[in-house]
């Protein structure tokens, strides 16, 4: 029997084409999915955004280190892709780092409704309260990233990840270098920073081994308000090549985090307090009085000001990759990894008093997380045709706990503590994710015409026990077994093409804070016949181009979202009610991206990008007893609009770029009865490469301004939850972006 009589690779295109056909938008007849290969960079010495995505079935766009090395050292660089088409970040911090208010949303779906590798190895969704991750700014040094790379929309298929539902974000290590050296970087700047990065190459080493370590440590205060937000990180990884292309990687990250919180806000406490107010540290009398209804300054109630919060995390994420060439055109890639995780959320609560004497205790929300995975993916060539199929296999153990530790005066808190005098609840979770894929790739007409489709199927339980507390107990299943991916990609001519894809993807559910076991366990076991998980369909149609001094891409999407999911909060985030956890049906997404570079000559480029996207919620739905009308209303932080313009020049020894976003009216409530207003944000980075300076060399000096006009806006929303209505703007769920800032950085090498 041959090779194609026993794997029938033609129809397996076929059949996927016609699953996706039987969707809720039809998928053209000859569509299919393409790998998310690294893209080459454009030409010329400025511009490092790989816009074009060529050969790929999606709209996809890679930030390469040039890009991530011009920002602000110790950048999210979830920070830096926002100046791409459909992506909206936010960051109450100068830095996006600052967890608590990070927000991420591609096309309208939000942070946990996309999926997030590094170097394949799952991220989880990134929420704060985490249950299967850590935020990308714990898992690696900003300054070890090599690349970057979004897919909106249709995420790669054989991504390892359970809340993929809008798109992918993949991160990679800038790998040990071939050559021998050290790599060191210093910034001072507004707010006492100081961030010191160093780096130690061993180069190669007997033409078979390289490897490398290196060591972050960042201070910095508050822009507003009392506290620092601290982190200290460690990254270590080698290579080791053998055999005809084999290689062994291995890596282990190490981070430790601290960060006191900005006081969440509503807009009547703007408008009230100021754009400025925070909490009240260090005047722990203030908070005391307060805390006994005795309020000064234009205070009027517990919640307008807590005497602090802050967040603590620790985090070990290490894993070893195996890359092997079995035959010509068989490679066979494994990877095993562990995450180890602990972490406190604290918060000075005048609702539950330490004592007589003392009316404020200290809140902790208590998080561990243990996890460990395989990843095995395995690419066969044969003849026009490419094969790739994988699995993914993960166990988490997840608990998390709400604790109270008596206080009698300030103090630092900021170290785990333990022995609480009272605890509201305790939960563990167990659970098993299993996911395999199946994919071909057609190569057609010369390879004009590139033909892919493929499956994957996902399977993930959920067992949680209720230790403490009356929240809810429980085993939850999230499963289908098949989830196709289709599209294709035509090339018109050498520099123009035209591509086309369309997806189903499945989000699980989410043990942990957030999750369906967040409500108590009478609502649970009312809601759990209904309980669907999150399911989307996505289709993009686009067009790429290139010219001599310019180039870019055009494309359209639409998605349909079936059994969202809503956590509605029921009271002040820092009471901690349970969540009421309702399925708002469908959600109808449609838009259009645009992204495109002019290059003047070889010292200026411009970059553009534009998106237009409207998200609407198509179902109402029952809270309690209660009609929630929100069919037709526009979907919570979802701007209509997003622009993104920078100006970048690179002449000798002088490089500088100038940016600036605009936002579009954000709502934070499922009715629309409140909203943010649109704003713009721009920021500077410049520099001069000095010459080598004795021991040193490649020494650059560099300039970041961020919020260069000092504008005064809205940057996060939803961070205590969406809240059906808020007329009177009474919920505190806003935090206020920071103002003008500027660093000075000096990195080079020895």
């Amino acid at each position: 029997m041959t090779m194609s009589q026993r794997f029938p690779l033609k129809p397996l295109c076929l059949l996927v084409l016609q699953a996706l056909a039987c969707q809720a938008y039809a998928a053209p007849a000859d569509a299919t999915v393409a790998d998310d290969a690294t893209v080459a960079a454009m030409a010329g010495p400025v511009q490092t955004v790989e816009i074009t995505g060529r050969g790929q079935s999606r709209q996809v766009q890679n930030i390469n280190k040039d890009d991530l090395a011009e920002a602000l050292p110790g950048t999210s660089p979830l920070k830096v892709l926002e100046k791409l088409p459909g992506v909206n970040f936010q960051s109450s911090d100068p830095f996006g780092a600052y967890e608590w208010s990070t927000s991420f949303s591609i096309r309208g779906f939000n942070q946990n409704q996309l999926g997030y590798t590094l170097d394949g190895i799952p991220l989880g969704d990134m929420s704060y309260g985490n249950n299967n991750g850590l935020h990308i700014s714990r898992a690696i040094s900003a300054e070890n990233i090599g690349s970057v790379s979004v897919s909106q929309g249709a995420g790669a298929l054989g991504t390892a990840s359970s809340s993929n539902l809008g798109g992918t974000v993949q991160f990679f290590t800038l790998a040990p270098t071939d050559a021998r050296g050290l790599t060191f970087a210093q910034t001072f700047g507004s707010d006492s920073t100081s961030r010191t990065f160093v780096r130690a190459d061993t180069g190669l080493i007997n033409g078979a081994v390289k490897a490398f370590i290196s060591g972050t440590r960042q201070r910095t205060d508050k822009w507003k308000g009392e506290g620092g937000q601290d982190q200290d990180q460690w990254n270590g990884r080698f290579v080791y090549n053998f055999g005809d292309s084999n290689s062994l990687t291995g890596f282990v990250n190490y981070s430790d985090r601290k960060e006191i919180d900005y006081q969440d806000l509503s807009k009547e406490m703007i408008g009230r307090l100021g754009y400025n107010w925070d909490n009240y540290q260090p005047d722990w009398q203030r908070a005391v009085n307060a805390a006994r209804g005795v309020y000064s300054g234009g205070v009027t109630s517990l919640d307008d000001a807590y005497y602090s919060a802050g967040g603590l995390r620790k985090d070990t994420l290490g894993g070893l990759t195996l890359d092997l060439n079995l035959a010509t055109g068989v490679d066979l890639k494994t990877s095993i990894y562990h995450h180890d995780n602990k972490g406190q959320g604290h918060w000075y609560t005048p609702y539950v008093p330490t004592d007589a004497a003392n009316p404020i205790s200290l809140r902790t929300t208590e998080y561990a997380i243990g996890r460990d995975g395989i990843i095995s993916d395995l690419t066969w060539e044969i003849g026009d045709h490419t094969v790739s199929a994988g699995l993914w296999g993960e166990r988490s153990n997840h608990t998390a706990t709400r604790a109270y530790y008596g206080v009698t005066g300030p103090g630092d808190t900021m170290y785990y503590l333990s022995n609480p005098f009272h605890i509201d609840w305790r939960q563990s979770f167990v659970t098993n994710t299993a996911q395999y894929y199946l994919q071909d790739t057609l190569a057609l007409m010369d390879g004009k015409l590139k033909i892919n489709a493929g499956f994957k199927s996902l399977d993930v339980d959920i067992s949680a026990r209720n230790l403490i507390g009356t929240r809810a107990a429980g085993e939850l299943t999230a499963e289908k077994k098949f989830l196709p991916q289709a599209g294709f990609n035509y090339a018109l001519s050498q520099d123009d093409e035209v591509f086309g894809s369309a997806s189903k993807n499945m989000r699980a559910f989410q043990p942990g804070v957030a999750g369906p076991f967040s409500q108590t366990q009478a609502a649970y076991d009312a809601g759990i016949a209904n309980l669907k998980p999150e399911t989307s369909t996505n289709i993009d149609l686009g067009y790429r181009f290139k010219r001599a001094n310019f180039q870019g891409s055009v494309a359209l999407y639409n998605a349909r979202f079936d059994d969202r999911q809503l956590s509605v909060a029921t009271c002040a985030g820092i009471v901690g009610c349970p969540s009421t956890f309702v399925n708002v049906g469908k959600v109808d997404t449609k838009g259009a991206e645009a992204i495109a570079v002019w290059k003047f000559n070889r010292e200026f480029s411009w970059f553009n990008s534009y998106t237009y996207n409207d998200s609407k919620y198509k179902s109402n739905y029952q809270d309690g007893t209660t009609l929630v009308a929100v069919s037709g209303k526009t979907v919570v932080n979802s701007p209509r609009q997003l622009f993104n313009t920078e100006l970048g020049y690179e002449g000798g020894p002088f490089f500088a770029r100038v940016g600036a976003k605009y936002t579009g009216k954000r709502y934070y409530t499922y009715l629309n009865d409140n909203a943010v207003d649109a704003f713009w944000v721009a920021n500077l980075s410049a520099g001069y490469k000095l010459k080598s300076l004795g021991w040193a060399k490649e020494l650059s000096l560099q300039l970041n301004v961020t919020n260069l006009f000092d504008k005064q806006y809205i940057s996060t929303i939803g961070t205590n939850g969406f809240q059906a209505s808020d007329a009177a703007g009474m919920a505190q769920t806003l935090l206020t972006g920071a103002p003008r800032q500027l660093f000075l950085t000096l990195n080079g090498k020895l």
